[in-house]
């Protein structure tokens, strides 16, 4: 096991390496390498130490089981600088760390009270020990740490899915599939773990080394899987950055504040019609918003509010309905009969496969191949 746990260190270190070397590196990469180099040291040490520590320091393999807090804070601000292109690094999100200082700054204060902190131990219940409640409360606050981020985490995801339906043409490469099956995964492994972590404290069931060697297990996979995949990871909003505009991502109450007139909604509208159908800008498979705004020379945040108010849609299905229509001319048109249904599509402004698929049938409540084959050329 000591084997596996070096290798994984070893992994993060090489990881947090190529990604300090990426040209350019964003916020998303820096805090992937501090990320890394804190789960490189955790495991390493643990490979190393543990041992000693659960077995003579006690205090101090507390202090060093506190780091599990840290895991799901850096997987907060690490989604959290992929789904938004706004600042995460402000004052208020030090609030993260707070569980984390609280618990070592109470470790270091209970230490100059021997006959208090002898009673501060991992295996207290095996020893019929009653513990103070300030440690007992910690204890709890580490082990639903880690659920509790995973969740915030599906949150952030959602998030995500608001921000590409009001900002993109298409989710391809961006819509962070590879992250969300990590965290999936790993939430229920890892809330898995904590229940069996549980009732080895309550019953006395399993041991100590297989709790925590379960535990620094799932990160040592966590850590290759992460430092692949996130060295491959492009910046999602980086054409709003350059810009200096921020995203879309406000609904329609947010709209009641608009200065936006009825006459200039109705005209632009008007001229978006127009664009549409002269100059076909759908058919861009990489089309956003932010593109299509500056066609009309109008703000992202007016066009979103046109969309929502006056088509009753997002961005993306509003740019999807026109590939889907285009696609179905060209479907009906003989001038295409030779050409296959993918091929249709990517002439349409599709980019993948899968979406084409899942779109089409979202707007026709039929697959495109029973479109096809119910349409006659003319």
């Amino acid at each position: 096991m000591k084997f596996i746990f070096l290798i994984a260190a070893f992994n993060a270190f090489f990881f947090a390496i190529l990604l300090f070397q990426k040209k350019p590196r964003v916020l998303h990469d820096t805090i992937l390498i501090l990320w890394l180099l804190y789960l490189g040291l955790f495991i390493g040490v643990y490979s190393f130490y543990s041992h000693e520590l659960f077995t003579h320091f006690q205090l101090l393999s507390i202090s060093f089981t506190s780091l599990f807090l840290l895991h799901g804070v850096f997987l907060f601000f690490y989604i959290s600088s992929l789904v938004s292109s706004k600042n995460i690094s402000n004052k208020t999100n030090l609030i993260h760390f707070a569980p984390f200082v609280l618990f070592n700054a109470y470790l270091l204060v209970i230490s100059f009270f021997p006959n208090i902190s002898a009673k501060i131990r991992l295996d207290y219940a095996q020893l019929n020990i009653s513990p103070p409640f300030l440690f007992i409360f910690f204890l709890i606050v580490t082990i639903l740490s880690g659920p509790l981020y995973f969740m915030i985490s599906i949150r952030l995801f959602k998030k995500l899915d608001i921000n590409i339906f009001n900002n993109f043409s298409s989710s391809e490469e961006i819509d962070l599939v590879w992250l969300r099956k990590l965290v999936y995964i790993f939430g229920v492994i890892w809330t898995a773990l904590i229940i069996i972590t549980v009732i080895h404290h309550v019953f006395n069931l399993f041991s100590m080394v297989f709790c925590t060697d379960g535990l620094f297990l799932s990160l040592s996979v966590f850590v290759i899987l992460i430092g692949y995949f996130g060295l491959k990871q492009k910046v999602i909003f980086s054409d709003y950055t350059k810009n200096q505009q921020v995203f879309v991502e406000e609904t329609k109450i947010k709209y009641a504040s608009s200065r936006l007139t009825e006459t200039e909604a109705i005209q632009y509208v008007d001229k978006l019609k127009d664009l549409m159908d002269l100059k076909k800008p759908f058919l861009n498979p990489n089309l956003t918003l932010l593109e299509l705004a500056s066609e009309l020379d109008i703000s992202t945040h007016y066009l979103s509010q046109i969309l929502n108010e006056k088509f009753n849609l997002n961005f993306f299905d509003y740019i999807n309905q026109f590939r889907v229509e285009e696609v179905k001319l060209k479907i009906s048109d003989s001038k295409f009969e030779n050409y296959s249904l993918l091929g249709i599509a990517f002439d349409s402004g599709f980019n993948s496969k899968s979406a084409f698929n899942r779109i089409f049938k979202k707007f026709t409540n039929q697959t495109p191949s029973q479109y096809k084959s119910a349409v006659p050329k003319h």
